[in-house]
């Protein structure tokens, strides 16, 4: 679905020179993991959501691994600031703030995020298998566009 965004588009999102060049995002939104960890992290989610026999945890899983992968865009690309209220926290909201190149990822993703509280919160049937699988398959695509993207592969 999704095969279009590719690391290709984008430059490496590797950390800018200057602090007051990196966009500023709400301190309490900051990651508090490296963006290694956030990705191996991700990575270890997607596996995860690989075995997982239940549609709905598998949806869940798969949305958390991507993320994680998002969170670690936001541990490179901005900088935290104090006493910002009403501002975007939500992830995929900042990620587009911070890294444009990625807004149909992070548009996407904030679109199956309702679906994915639904899914996490155990009620059966939110999702089929093949949303499940698809979903899977999406985050992994977009966990290795951010891995290429910061550099890491």
């Amino acid at each position: 679905m999704l095969a279009t965004m590719t690391a290709e588009a984008a430059p490496p999102l590797r950390q800018r020179s200057s602090e007051e060049e990196l966009p500023a995002i709400p301190a309490q939104s900051m990651p508090n993991r490296s963006p290694l960890e956030l990705l191996i992290m991700a990575r270890q989610g997607l596996a995860e959501a690989a075995e997982e026999a239940r549609d709905g945890q598998r949806y869940a899983a798969a949305h958390l691994a991507a993320l994680r992968a998002a969170a670690a865009v936001l541990a490179i690309r901005a900088r935290p600031v104090t006493g910002q209220r009403n501002q975007v926290t939500n992830v995929w909201g900042l990620l587009v703030r911070v890294a444009p190149e990625l807004r149909e990822w992070a548009e996407f993703f904030a679109v199956t995020a309702r679906k994915r509280t639904v899914a996490q919160s155990g009620v059966p049937q939110v999702v089929t298998a093949r949303e499940a699988d698809d979903l899977l398959r999406d985050a992994d695509h977009f966990v290795t566009v951010v891995t290429e993207l910061i550099g890491l592969r």
